[in-house]
């Protein structure tokens, strides 16, 4: 590395394909508090914050092997010290000597509070100068002027501050895309009919689900709601997405799919206990050949069976959230059903508790077609909104068993 390019006024850094550090200039060693010598080799992981790694993981590495570039994304490193240090980052994927590599330019975005305390500074500084009638009026006259550059120097970073807004508002967008396009289709046939509703409170959505045909007579249904609904729970309901469609589709038993997913969250948050989340979760198997269902629930509001005639039984929770507690067994439940039959699941954004208007709901409308009931449960959610202005994500799944 050249002498300017080690010494520049922002920080510079070059990594492989697979996220190794390469390089990394002198600016951005000292800005992070490290030597050369004990990142050289590393995993960026290593100088990033948990969601960081989280959001380079799902969003940042993805985006630069799709365009080859990364232009204006903020992001957090860590200092060797373990300060958070907010950046932005432009990157850049050539080839530089027959070696794929990527080279980030790092911005440090420290100074704007350093730009408003100096500017309430000067402005007190400005107040005690028409107060006190001593001050010369070149003293005064030299205040006001440092104010009003610093005033634009505010007005600049401000303007700076109102486009980072709208790139960050487009890649929400775009990884809000990303999550939906996860989201699997319902399954419709000769044994099984499904209707399904999701609805993110925001841009993004801590609720996630997947409807998967095993094999010619086995249908997994797992519907999970990870502690809160931002950009954090989202990227969470990724990394549990990819393990739960693995495991259901390779046919795993139900205890043991809740058993990696709950490992799954206690290891994501290992080293770090304020950045853990929970999440609940209840997964059902059905075998339509035997006419059986096995599942489980992790803390996840019950669902709700309904027999031909009627009866109606709600699959309560047996475990407490994924990620709570370690060692935790978790139960297979199991039941035999009759052909006709009718299952509800659901997250507490629709109905914290089942018994407010859904299980009235379902059984009032126990001849209606599947797709009647979804509308029925969208104009009760619709009427529930008038009156509590609460704002939750929203996901119900409907199954009827022919």
């Amino acid at each position: 590395m050249d002498e300017q390019l080690n010494h520049a006024p922002c920080g510079f850094l070059t990594l492989s394909e697979d996220g190794f550090i390469l390089e990394m200039n002198q600016t951005l060693l000292k800005i992070l508090n490290y030597s050369h010598d004990s990142l050289i080799g590393q995993h960026v992981n290593s100088i990033l914050t948990v969601p960081a790694r989280l959001f380079s993981q799902f969003y940042f590495f993805p985006l630069v092997k799709l365009e080859q570039r990364v232009e204006e994304m903020y992001i957090s490193l860590e200092a060797g010290n373990g300060e958070e240090i907010p950046v932005l980052i432009n990157a850049l994927l050539r080839k530089v000597n027959e070696r794929t590599v990527l080279e980030c330019i790092i911005i440090p975005m420290r100074k704007r509070n350093e730009f408003e305390n100096e500017l309430l500074l000067a402005k007190k500084e400005t107040e005690a100068a028409l107060k006190a009638k001593h001050k010369a009026i070149t003293e005064l006259e030299t205040t006001l002027k440092k104010l009003e550059i610093q005033k634009q120097e505010l007005l600049e970073l401000n303007q700076q501050n109102q486009k980072y807004k709208i790139e960050t508002q487009k890649e929400l967008e775009l990884a809000r895309i990303i999550q939906e396009t996860s989201l699997t289709d319902p399954i419709n046939n000769d044994k099984v009919q499904m209707e399904v509703f999701y609805n993110a409170s925001g841009e993004l959505s801590g609720d996630i689900y997947g409807i998967y045909q095993i094999d010619q007579n086995r249908y997994g249904i797992i519907l999970l709601d990870v502690m809160g609904h931002g950009i954090s729970s989202a990227l969470i309901t990724m990394t549990l997405h990819s393990l739960f469609q693995r495991l259901i589709s390779a046919g795993v038993p139900v205890d043991l799919v809740m058993k990696e997913l709950d490992s799954h969250l206690h290891k994501l948050f290992d080293n770090n206990e304020e950045a853990r989340h929970y999440s609940t979760a209840i997964y059902l198997l059905i075998d339509t050949e035997r006419q059986k269902i096995d599942y489980a629930n992790a803390g996840h509001p019950p669902a709700l069976w309904q027999d031909p005639n009627g009866t109606q039984y709600e699959l309560s929770s047996t475990a407490p959230p994924l990620g709570t507690f370690e060692g935790v067994v978790f139960k297979t439940n199991t039941f035999t059903y009759k052909k006709g039959g009718r299952l509800l699941l659901y997250t507490d954004g629709v109905d914290p508790l089942i018994s407010n208007y859904l299980a009235p709901l379902v059984r009032k409308t126990v001849s209606l077609p599947l797709f009647q009931l979804k509308q029925e449960i969208l104009q009760c959610l619709n009427n529930e909104k008038k009156v509590d202005f609460k704002s939750d994500d929203e996901t119900f799944i409907l199954v009827d068993l022919k």
